[in-house]
């Protein structure tokens, strides 16, 4: 086994040379180097946050081959494309393969010729896979959507409750599980069926900040809200609808077709090979738009999604968030944007009463659409209450949202608020929201007011005080005070309300409550978010586009396999000249600057001048730095790239519109040094003194030297 130190280096240098990053984010550092030496890992992760690096780069490290559980063929077949693009040697196993493609497959496995191997969890259990396994050496057990394995999350596949058997049957194999939605319950039930009890938790918080949400009540045009929404936001670009029936995914794309878009259906009653034409079509080509009921989602990793679109209400928060997660996978901004109604509660409780659950199971759904219901009622933001349903803590609003950006109108609800609350607590903190409301109301007739008399709560001082509201008002009330975290509800036991900690100022009558007015139409006055490149040059941008999309298709692959939008834009940002400046890029690994970096210099540099930044762009770090901000900082404010801020100030160097002590402090003699590093340099390449000095000056001040001593050999 390796040293600490020897697989933190082997890991950095996998995450630099195959993936082309140049640091780890956030916790990856420490989830790889914990599952290289051995140990298991829970990782609790945003979708878009990284999580493939955390099990793909200990696969590149620790001898043998990784075993990756997937639940969907789509899923499988865009990660093995997008590894072996960067000359990792995956495949999968799974029924679209032929005989004789997975009998090639399994001699690769047998013979110790891959790196990673995603297979289905229906097939990992079979006879032939397992004893297949035996005679092979394995790194490591990746378990992907690790939340499949709870039956009371929204996506339940039983299947992986045979996944024990990883631990029974192969003990000194270290195993990650991962996802990027589990609550509290979740988590326990995924520790307990997966046997991952000594497992290291890694939670690496659930925000996307990135997402925009936006949520309103349909008034009765939610179609032409959402064409006026992909319109004025999102023309030309790729995005996701869903709906709640087939019928109305039908209906929504033939619609959104006959104004002018390419909308295409997806619902499991359309033929296997139709929904997968269309599937291959939203993933290959640009501008697609899926209208989809819930049967399209997971393992769709098209990293340019720059919408997703509700047009019936989810039936949870996690499903919501899942859902809402395939949107802006690469960073870029992107928006979370719903229409629901009335019929959408009515329809979901009718499923809900309907399937053949078992009374606990229905009572759990029956709170989690409630939950789901008061983060659509809420006035406050909403990114903070979705946050704190996975039990993660935002302390301040996050002005990316609806709410935050065009405030609601609002009511003083805290005498009712108090009652409701006081409710919950003379009753024991012991019943769900209907009984409650029941005696607010003041019930005093039929089976309700026995059960009502059978605790005594008719003698209550809450008895009956809540009669100025109707019963739909007070389930609204108690909606709010879920959603914003004064109330809780204990959905492992029968769904009682509880008071948080939050509440008791509040019910003290120390802190007033201000709640959204329901029924009210919040018009939003957003701009125009675009992902695609707006600050520079749009014809290379569209170049670079259209350059990825031509190798894209002579491969057979989707775009993104190529590079990311956010590597294009990069490169229209940063405009490289050679090899080595392309190879800085983020997301450009030695395997794809080699396939790829020629063609895309050739793009570049067919546009000469119209290449560099615009001088707006450089005039506005110089107009910055001028102000007393730091490189760093000013890449904050203006969200660039350090590298780019140091090349607009290189720039102003060489124009004499700056000077290099504006930008940095060296002395006399180390300036001499590097002065003399350059001139023993054919040409006046970056690496060779970047090496030379072992990394003491960051690339973006040797690209300062560079241009002062440009400017005074002038």
């Amino acid at each position: 086994m390796l040293s600490t130190d020897s697989s933190t280096s082997a890991a950095q240098q996998v995450l630099q040379s195959v993936f082309g990053y140049e640091s780890f984010r956030n916790q990856q550092a420490a989830i790889v180097s914990h599952l290289v030496e051995g140990g298991d890992a829970l990782v609790l992760m945003p979708t878009g946050g990284g999580k493939s690096l955390c099990f793909q780069i200990p696969a590149l490290v620790r001898p043998g081959t990784a075993i990756v559980v997937s639940p969907l063929i789509a899923l499988m077949r865009d990660q093995v494309q997008a590894l072996q693009q960067n000359g990792v040697r995956a495949e999968y196993l799974n029924s679209s393969l032929s005989a004789d493609e997975a009998f090639r497959v399994e001699s690769l496995f047998r013979q110790g010729d891959l790196d990673m191997l995603y297979v289905a969890p229906e097939r990992l259990m079979m006879p032939r896979m397992l004893e297949l396994m035996d005679a092979s050496k394995i790194s490591l057990f990746a378990i992907d959507e690790a939340h499949c394995v709870s039956q009371w999350g929204h996506d339940f596949r039983p299947e992986y409750i045979q996944l024990s058997i990883l631990h029974e049957r192969y003990s000194a194999i270290p195993r990650i599980a991962l996802t990027a939605t589990a609550d509290q319950a979740t988590q326990r039930e995924i520790i307990s069926r997966l046997d991952l009890h000594d497992a290291l938790l890694f939670n690496d918080g659930f925000d996307r900040p990135n997402i925009r949400y936006r949520i309103s009540e349909n008034q009765g045009n939610a179609r032409e809200q959402l064409k006026r929404f992909i319109l004025n936001e999102h023309e030309g670009e790729a995005g996701i609808v869903y709906c709640l029936s087939r019928r109305k995914v039908e209906d929504v794309a033939e619609w959104l077709t006959a104004q002018g878009m390419c909308a295409l259906p997806y619902h499991a009653g359309l033929s296997s090979d139709l929904r997968e034409h269309h599937q291959e079509r939203f993933l290959r080509e640009d501008g697609v738009i899926i209208v989809a009921t819930i049967a399209f989602g997971m393992g769709i990793d098209k990293p340019d999604v720059r919408f997703v679109a509700h047009l019936s209400l989810p039936k949870s928060i996690e499903a919501y968030y899942q859902e809402t997660g395939r949107a802006g996978r690469d960073g870029l901004p992107a928006d979370a944007w719903m229409s629901y109604g009335l019929q959408d509660v009515i329809t979901l409780r009718q499923m809900q009463e309907q399937s053949q659950a078992e009374e606990s199971r229905k009572r759990v759904e029956r709170h989690k659409l409630d939950s789901m219901l008061g983060l659509c009622e809420m006035h406050s933001c909403r990114r903070q209450a979705l946050l704190r349903y996975f039990d993660d803590e935002m302390p301040e609003p996050c002005g990316n949202c609806d709410n935050c950006l065009t405030p609601p109108e609002t009511w003083d609800a805290s005498i009712a608020a108090q009652k409701a609350l006081s409710c919950v607590y003379r009753t024991g903190q012991r019943f769900g929201v209907n009984y409650l409301v029941d005696v607010l109301m003041g019930i005093a007739s039929g089976r309700v007011f026995e059960r009502i008399q059978q605790f005594g709560h008719e003698t209550l001082t809450v008895y009956g005080i809540g009669k100025e509201l109707s019963q739909g008002e007070w389930r609204t009330l108690f909606r709010q005070l879920i959603a914003g975290g004064w109330l809780s509800v204990d959905y492992e036991g029968h769904g009682s309300v509880r008071l948080t900690e939050a509440a008791r100022p509040v019910l003290k009558g120390e802190q007033s409550l201000t709640l959204r007015k329901m029924l009210k139409v919040s018009k939003s006055k957003n701009k125009k978010v675009s992902a695609s490149f707006s600050g520079g040059n749009g014809r290379l941008w569209d170049a670079l586009r259209e350059h990825r999309k031509r190798l894209a298709e002579e491969q057979g692959v989707p775009a993104y396999v190529i590079f990311h939008d956010a590597t294009l834009a990069a490169m229209v940002e940063r405009a490289p000249q050679t090899l080595e400046q392309l190879g800085r890029i983020s997301g450009i690994g030695e395997r794809k600057l080699e396939a790829y970096g020629e063609s895309f210099l050739e793009v570049i540099v067919e546009f000469g001048e119209e290449s560099s930044p615009k001088a707006d762009t450089v005039a506005e770090s110089l107009v910055l730095l001028a102000q007393g901000l730091e490189p760093l900082e000013i890449a904050h404010k203006r969200e660039l790239t350090l590298q780019t801020v140091y090349r607009h100030l290189a720039l102003g160097i060489e124009r004499e519109e700056i000077d290099l002590d504006d930008v940095v402090e060296i002395d006399a003699k180390s300036l001499r040094a590097l002065a003399a590093a350059f001139e023993q340099q054919e040409g006046s390449a970056l690496k060779p003194v970047y090496e030379l000095f072992d990394g003491e000056y960051d690339y973006g001040v040797l690209d300062c030297v560079r241009a002062a001593m440009k400017r005074a050999s002038a």
